[in-house]
C-alpha cells in the first residue's frame, strides 16, 4: 500500500512539473509553428499511444462507450479542444508574458473548481475557503495585469488572450470533474483518458481544419515540423501521456485533497525555467505566484483540519448507533 501511495505521489509531482515546463517549451515552439497545429500534432500522437496502451492493458471491451458516448465527447471536447486550443492560442497572442499567465491560470484550477461546484450545487463554501479563492485570484490578477489594472482593461490585446486562457482552464476543470464521475462508474483512469482524448482531439481536428480553410493559419512545412519535433516529443511524453494518465491515477490513490498540493509546482516550475532562460520576470510575477501558493496551501491545511475534527464526531455517532 505504501508503494502505491508513493507511486501516486510521484506521478502527481511529475505531472505538475511537466505542466509547469509545458508553457516555456510551447512558447519557444511558437516561434516556428502556430498553436493550432502544435496542439493537433501533439495530441494526435498522444491519442495513438493511449489507444495502443488501452488495447494492450484492458482489451477490446474497454473501447465500448456503454451509452456514455455523448458525455465522453463533451468532457473530451472541454479538455482537448477548448483547453488545449485556447490556452496555447491565448499564450501565443500575449507573447512572452503569456507563458507566466498561462501557468498561473493553470494553478488556479482548484479555486475555479470551488466556484463551479458552488454554482452547480448551490452549497456555499466555508468563509475561509472563499477567502483563499479571493487571495488566489488577487495573485493571478497581479501576474496578468503586472500591477497596472487600468492599463490592462484598456489594452484589448491583453484582455482577449487572457479570457481565452481563463475559458481554457475552466474547460479542464470541467473535464476533471467528469473524470470523477466515470471513476465512480468503475472506469479506469486510462480508459477515461483514452476515449475522451480520442473524441476531444477529433473535435479539435475539425476546428483546426475550419481555421485553416478560413486562411488564418496554414499547414506547417516539413522544415517547421523538423524544427519543432523536439518540443512536440516533450509535450507528447510528459505533459501528454504521463501527466494525463499519471495525474488521474495519482489523485485516485492519494485523494484529490493531497493531489491539489502538487499544483503548487506548476507556477514555480514555470518561474524557475523562465529565470534560467533569462526571461524578464517582474516583481508582480513573483508576488502573484506566492499569493497563489499560500492560498492553495492554506485551503488544503484548513480542509485537513476540518476532516480531522469530523472524524471523532462521526466515530462517536457510529458507536451510539451500534448501542
Amino acid at each position: 500500500m505504501k508503494n502505491k501511495v508513493f507511486l501516486g505521489a510521484m506521478l502527481c509531482l511529475i505531472s505538475a512539473i511537466s505542466w509547469g515546463a509545458m508553457f516555456p517549451v510551447a512558447n519557444h515552439a511558437f516561434q516556428s509553428i502556430d498553436p493550432f497545429y502544435f496542439t493537433i500534432f501533439r495530441y494526435g500522437l498522444v491519442t495513438i499511444i493511449l489507444l495502443v496502451w488501452l488495447l494492450w492493458k484492458e482489451g477490446k471491451q474497454a473501447f465500448r462507450f456503454e451509452g456514455k458516448g455523448w458525455l465522453l465527447w463533451f468532457f473530451g471536447t472541454m479538455a482537448f479542444a477548448v483547453y488545449n486550443l485556447l490556452i496555447f492560442w491565448g499564450q501565443d497572442l500575449m507573447g512572452d508574458p503569456g507563458t507566466m499567465v498561462a501557468s498561473i491560470m493553470e494553478s488556479l484550477m482548484p479555486m475555479i473548481s470551488i466556484v463551479i461546484v458552488w454554482m452547480l450545487v448551490r452549497q456555499r463554501p466555508p468563509a475561509f475557503t472563499l477567502f483563499c479563492v479571493f487571495v488566489g485570484f488577487v495573485g493571478a490578477s497581479l501576474v496578468v495585469t503586472k500591477g497596472d489594472v487600468g492599463a490592462f482593461f484598456t489594452a484589448k490585446n491583453d484582455m482577449l488572450p487572457s479570457l481565452f486562457i481563463f475559458i481554457a482552464v475552466v474547460g479542464w476543470v470541467i473535464y476533471t470533474m467528469g473524470g470523477s464521475r466515470f471513476s465512480q462508474d468503475g472506469w479506469s483512469a486510462l480508459r477515461y483518458s483514452t476515449l475522451s482524448c480520442l473524441l476531444g482531439t477529433a473535435t479539435a481536428v475539425v476546428v483546426v481544419i475550419g481555421v485553416t480553410l478560413s486562411g488564418y493559419i496554414s499547414f506547417p512545412t516539413m522544415e517547421t515540423m523538423v524544427i519543432t519535433s523536439p518540443h512536440i516529443a516533450f509535450m507528447v511524453i510528459f505533459p501528454g501521456v504521463i501527466a494525463l494518465v499519471g495525474w488521474n491515477y495519482g489523485v485516485s490513490v492519494i485523494t484529490p485533497l493531497n493531489g491539489l498540493l502538487f499544483l503548487n509546482f506548476v507556477p514555480v516550475t514555470t518561474l524557475v525555467i523562465q529565470i534560467i532562460q533569462g526571461a524578464g520576470i517582474t516583481v508582480y510575477d513573483t508576488v502573484g505566484t506566492i499569493f497563489i501558493i499560500v492560498a492553495l496551501l492554506s485551503n488544503n491545511i484548513y480542509h485537513r483540519l476540518q476532516q480531522k475534527s469530523r472524524e471523532p464526531r462521526e466515530s462517536f455517532k457510529g458507536r451510539l448507533q451500534e448501542t
